[in-house]
């Protein structure tokens, strides 16, 4: 297979539906793309791929790593490689190729080639206030494919936009190519700049700059280096695969010993400056929406990373109290897209937190909006039967009263 051959099947592919995010190559599928969170199969006309075979996928996964001893020997070694790979001037895709049973499957996420800004993002304006940190740690955490790297492209575009500050990027792979404005870029990718993210950001602490993106926090290497560059006048953004804030927080102490984590929460506490968790869910008339949950840092949260949660002061609870302050708990996010009508009643109760605060916030929305109200007007009186036998109600008697 030529290259010209690979790219005509993914050009198809992304022109076979509305809003493609992930194109997949399974061994007995057709071709198969993600339009709006479903799966859609795909027939091309020419050449005719009613079902892929191994020797099809193989090929299609060898052209995509292309010569690249790095990812042909990750394939090999550990069963699965990283990679992208850039379809002329249309789209860039974030690839995984792996085995599976003996064959090759290749699932490839499209990544916008245009930067999003905060303000096309529609997200609240406290998370404006992520930009204009000078140190700390800048957490976006979330599922794979909830947008956590297009939030973060959208706080350095800001930062570009603002401050002349040197800016060092650690991707698998790099997923945003920046230009460079006030701020100066080097973006790396795994694999062709450096081998793991610890060691790239070990590095990074030798390359002056302001501001490090780390793709993602996998082990406790990674982040011990990462709270080192925070306390040492770094800005650090970087992601996590976790539900909510307060997770989070455990599964960055859960990286460490029982001896160590002492340490690392007095660590976390002075260093951690804002939580973002995301989830993107279905809105109303189609596509997606995301719904935000943001945990700043106040002494309360810096108490809490220390001592641990309890009755009255978890995280939840604590972002909850400071919703005056722009912070947001899933739940709020969820009563108020539906309150706006970009969500229906059964997406916010399928990805809120806690359905029980939810289930009553939509009662009261609806009695504001006079919902409750429909269909009791409808409502009739049955009159009764006896024998059987039809005919108008009976006359009420009246009541005298002495």
């Amino acid at each position: 297979m030529r290259r010209p051959e690979l790219d005509y099947i993914l050009a198809s592919m992304l022109n076979s539906q509305p809003e493609v995010s992930d194109l997949l190559f399974t061994v007995d599928k057709p071709l198969q793309v993600e339009s709006f969170g479903e799966l859609k199969e795909v027939f091309l006309e020419s050449p005719i791929v009613p079902k892929l075979t191994p020797f099809q996928t193989e090929c299609i996964a060898l052209n995509l790593a292309g010569d690249n001893l790095w990812h042909l020997t990750d394939l090999i070694r550990r069963g699965s490689c990283d990679t992208a790979y850039t379809l002329t001037d249309r789209a860039r895709f974030r690839i995984n190729i792996f085995s599976q049973r003996g064959n090759h499957s290749i699932v490839l996420r499209k990544l916008n080639t245009l930067i999003p800004t905060l303000e096309s993002l529609r997200f609240p304006p406290i998370i404006k206030e992520i930009p204009r940190e000078k140190t700390g740690l800048v957490l976006v955490t979330g599922a794979t494919g909830s947008g956590k790297s297009t939030t973060l492209a959208a706080v350095l575009h800001e930062i570009n936009q603002a401050k002349p500050v040197h800016i060092v990027t650690l991707e698998d792979p790099v997923e945003f190519v920046h230009t460079h404005q006030k701020a100066t870029f080097n973006q790396r990718e795994l694999g062709t700049d450096f081998d793991t993210f610890s060691n790239g950001l070990r590095a990074a602490l030798r390359q002056a700059p302001k501001v490090i993106l780390v793709g993602e926090m996998r082990d406790r290497e990674t982040v011990k280096i990462a709270l080192s560059a925070a306390e040492t006048g770094h800005l650090v953004l970087s992601t996590l695969h976790t539900i909510d804030a307060g997770q989070t927080i455990n599964r960055i102490l859960g990286l460490f010993e029982t001896d160590e984590q002492e340490q690392i929460r007095a660590r976390l506490a002075d260093t951690l400056r804002w939580v973002v968790s995301q989830r993107l869910v279905p809105k109303v008339g189609g596509g997606r929406f995301a719904l935000l949950e943001i945990m700043g840092a106040n002494l309360r949260v810096q108490e809490t990373i220390r001592l641990g949660e309890s009755e009255g002061k978890s995280f939840y609870e604590i972002t909850e109290a400071s919703q005056p302050f722009g912070w947001r708990t899933f739940d709020f996010s969820a009563l108020e897209a539906y309150q706006q009508g970009t969500i229906t009643e059964e997406t916010a109760l399928l990805y809120c937190t806690k359905r029980g605060p939810v289930a009553r916030g939509i009662d009261n929305i609806k009695k504001a909006r006079g919902d409750s109200m429909l269909g009791l007007n409808s409502l009739r009186m049955q009159p009764e039967r006896s024998n059987g036998r039809s005919g108008p109600p009976p006359v009420p008697m009246k009541l005298k009263i002495k």
